[in-house]
C-alpha cells in the first residue's frame, strides 16, 4: 500500500473528515516517525511492531559493473519488528497465494 492509498481509503472510511485533513494527519504522523528515527531513537505500536535502527557495520563490497573491490562504510538502517498481534494475526488469516509472496 502506498502513503496515497493509505489516505484514500481513510477518507473513504472517515467520511466525516475532510479528505485534506486526513492527507495532512497522515502526513504528519509519518514525518513525526522520520523524524525520531533520525534522531536515532524508537517508536514502539502496540499490538503492530517497532521501527527502529540496525548498524550495519563497514565491509567490502565489489563493483558489479568494473569489479573493483570497494570499501562501504558503517551505516545505520531503519529496521521493523513486528509485534506479537500482528504477526499471529497475519499467520492465521492470510491466504495460501500471500504467504508465498516475499
Amino acid at each position: 500500500m502506498t502513503k496515497s492509498e493509505l489516505i484514500e481509503r481513510l477518507a473513504r472510511r472517515h467520511t466525516d473528515v475532510h479528505p485534506r485533513n486526513v492527507k495532512y494527519s497522515v502526513r504528519i504522523i509519518l514525518n513525526a516517525m522520520a523524524l525520531r528515527l533520525r534522531q536515532g531513537r524508537q517508536i514502539k505500536i502496540r499490538q503492530f511492531g517497532s521501527f527502529g535502527l540496525t548498524f550495519r557495520a563497514p565491509r567490502l563490497a565489489r563493483n558489479p559493473k568494473s569489479g573493483v573491490q570497494v570499501t562501504l562504510p558503517g551505516r545505520y538502517v531503519p529496521h521493523f519488528k513486528t509485534g506479537l498481534a500482528l504477526r499471529k494475526g497475519v499467520r492465521d488469516s492470510a491466504t495460501p497465494a500471500a504467504r508465498q509472496v516475499r
